[in-house]
């Protein structure tokens, strides 16, 4: 296994381990996520690599699905989450060792998609931001966003 990859693996299993001393939360609160750019993050131009944007951007999702219970629920009838879609605009560079923030939360969903935003920030200011569109799919297929709520025991309406 690669540097890089193991770099992955060793945050996800950190991330795992931190999260099991944290509050559940709603399933449209924000979860923010401190964490610092490695040197396995960076691109020949010492930065932080775009592609590893994409990478750490997983861990947000899973933070949030882990404090909202959706990860235990998917477990529970063998859901997958899928990225259907990823935008992403680039503001500001990440360097070497510098710390940032990943913010994560869900913006809204229809019938068949979940949105969800998700940014970069250093000292306020903003490096990055994201809009991912997914879904949660089963062995039946999709699974409706009404049916995850209800699974959830969630009683909102999609924010407009």
């Amino acid at each position: 296994m690669t540097g890089a990859r193991m770099n992955l693996w060793l945050r996800l299993l950190l991330l795992h381990l931190s999260l099991k001393r944290r509050s559940r939360i709603d399933l449209l609160d924000e979860v923010v996520l401190d964490l610092r750019v490695w040197p396995t993050d960076l691109d020949v131009q010492r930065h932080m690599n775009n592609g590893r944007y994409l990478s750490v951007m997983d861990l947000g999702r899973y933070a949030l699905m882990a404090r909202s219970g959706l990860l235990e629920v998917a477990a529970q009838y063998r859901w997958m989450p899928l990225v259907r879609g990823i935008e992403i605009d680039y503001f500001r560079p990440l360097m070497p060792f510098q710390r940032f923030r990943l913010h994560t939360r869900l913006a809204g969903w229809d019938e068949k998609w979940l949105y969800l935003e998700q940014r970069f920030e250093t000292d306020e200011r903003v490096c990055a931001s994201a809009r991912i569109h997914g879904l949660l799919r089963g062995r039946e297929g999709n699974i409706p966003s009404d049916r995850l709520l209800e699974a959830l025991g969630e009683a909102h309406r999609a924010p407009p």
